[in-house]
């Protein structure tokens, strides 16, 4: 087993007790909840009598089912004004901190932890969603949950876990122009599959990594668990407290040198043991697009789609099926592939770096007729910063909808969806079939840069080739 990592230290430091399965008692220092899978958690409770152990470590915000056009209360869909409804009356019953629309904070879970500098190295994080894993960004060890976890951390601010084994994976060198943190996991999840951390917590190092923003590690940790590892993480550096300094929830004044010196303690060792090791060269990376119904079927967009033969044995029946759904031919380029949705946001990329970044390619350029394209910011905060550095006005002038703050065409758990068979360029993290909304509806997961490529040429695009 893995010894001296990140890892290992914020997990012994959390340790509880060892229970009689063997499990680990874990500690949760941040609980964030949402509106879809914390109801039933609350309903739990109050079926025991229970209350919330401990409020002040719990924050709740809305995002999967928030409309991002029209916000009116009561909601149009009245099961999304339910739900609303339940986390608001949760909130306000228990004492816990609320970040509801118009709050000026409220936006996707896994945006305004980090921005407010609720999320911490050296925590343990929990949140009833899959993609907590970002939280790991900053030297934090954070796990999506289920519902009656969410319940658990609720009632005990505890977990009961199994410690995973820790793969250390070293990306070197500079990425290429027109490669970005995106194309980063999706080449490694293409390379490791989606199940190839399963038991695992991912720890990214390497200079790649250790010149990446941290909003740029964010969208890394994200997809830690596209590949199956349950976390991934990055060691704090200067990088992660620079971006952590000021910020709402971070230590102030003396705490400040205490928590840097604490955190850097935390990292990893310099003989630190890992169950294994994979090693990648940034110079092999080029923007990539998943082509199949997995964010493993990924392909550089110089690639054509893959064809059985070129696939490892158990690869191959997850292609056929991929073949099917996605009406493409194995052998043919990705390029060119007619798109009618473009999509700009989600907790992977709906931060303001991410809107800058396309920005720049959306400026002097033009959404292609037919295509359907949007930019949705990743909170609040992100929002007006947004406008205040004008960045609305060249998306709305490229012929984007710019909207508010939510999760959107991610998840299509609020009324942004994709309509039939259509196709989406999206900056999300999951290109599962119906993942937008459409049952027979396809995605593909690309980089904001190559959404907007994929806009302005109504197809799959080299974004290095629109200047």
């Amino acid at each position: 087993m893995s010894k001296g990592t990140l890892f290992d230290k914020v997990w012994d430091t959390h340790t509880v007790q060892i229970l009689p399965s063997g499990q680990t008692q874990l500690f949760i220092g941040l609980h964030l909840i949402h509106e879809v899978t914390s109801p039933q958690a609350f309903a739990m409770l109050r079926e025991r009598g229970l209350k919330v152990m401990y409020p002040d470590r719990t924050v709740a915000t809305v995002d999967h089912i928030v409309p991002t056009e029209n916000q009116a209360r009561p909601f149009v869909d009245t099961l999304a004004e339910e739900m609303m409804q339940a986390l608001e009356n949760s909130a306000k019953e228990n004492g816990i901190r609320f970040y509801n629309i118009g709050s000026g904070n409220q936006g996707i879970v896994h945006v305004i932890a980090p921005e407010q500098g609720l999320t911490q190295p050296g925590m343990t994080i929990a949140c009833g969603d899959s993609h907590t894993s970002t939280h790991g960004a900053f030297g934090a060890i954070a796990f999506g949950i289920g519902t009656s976890q969410v319940r658990d951390v609720l009632a005990s601010q505890t977990l009961a876990l199994s410690k995973l084994k820790v793969r250390k994976i070293e990306v070197n060198g500079t990425l290429p122009p027109g490669v970005y943190a995106k194309d980063v996991i999706l080449h490694i999840i293409r390379k490791l599959g989606v199940k190839g951390g399963v038991g695992y917590a991912y720890e990214y190092a390497g200079t790649t990594f250790a010149s990446m923003s941290m909003e740029e590690r964010m969208t890394v940790c994200n997809m830690s668990i596209e590949g199956g590892a349950r976390c991934g993480y990055i060691n704090p550096d200067d990088i992660t407290f620079d971006y952590l300094k000021g910020r709402d929830f971070s230590p102030k004044g003396d705490d400040w040198e205490k928590a840097v010196s604490w955190w850097r303690s935390m990292t990893s060792d310099a003989d630190a043991e890992y169950d294994d090791v994979v090693t990648f060269d940034a110079s092999d990376i080029e923007p990539t697009v998943t082509w199949g119904i997995t964010p493993g079927q990924g392909i550089g967009i110089s690639e054509p789609v893959p064809t059985p033969e070129s696939l490892p044995e158990s690869d191959r029946a997850i292609a056929q099926e991929a073949y099917s759904y996605m009406q493409l031919s194995p052998g043919t380029p990705i390029k060119g592939t007619k798109v009618d949705v473009c999509f700009i946001g989600s907790c992977t990329n709906g931060r303001i770096s991410d809107l800058r970044e396309a920005a720049k390619f959306a400026k002097g350029h033009h959404v292609a007729n037919g295509v359907k394209a949007f930019v949705v910011p990743g909170s609040e905060r992100v929002k007006v910063e947004a406008e205040k550095e004008g960045l609305d006005k060249i998306f709305v002038e490229a012929g984007f909808e710019w909207r508010e703050a939510g999760c959107s065409m991610c998840l299509a758990m609020n009324p942004d969806k994709l309509q039939g068979d259509q196709i989406s360029a999206s900056s999300s993290n999951r290109n599962f079939k119906g993942r937008q909304g459409s049952s027979t509806g396809r995605t593909l997961l690309m980089s904001p840069a190559m959404v907007v490529a994929a806009a302005v040429n109504g197809k799959v695009a080299d974004v290095r080739e629109l200047g």
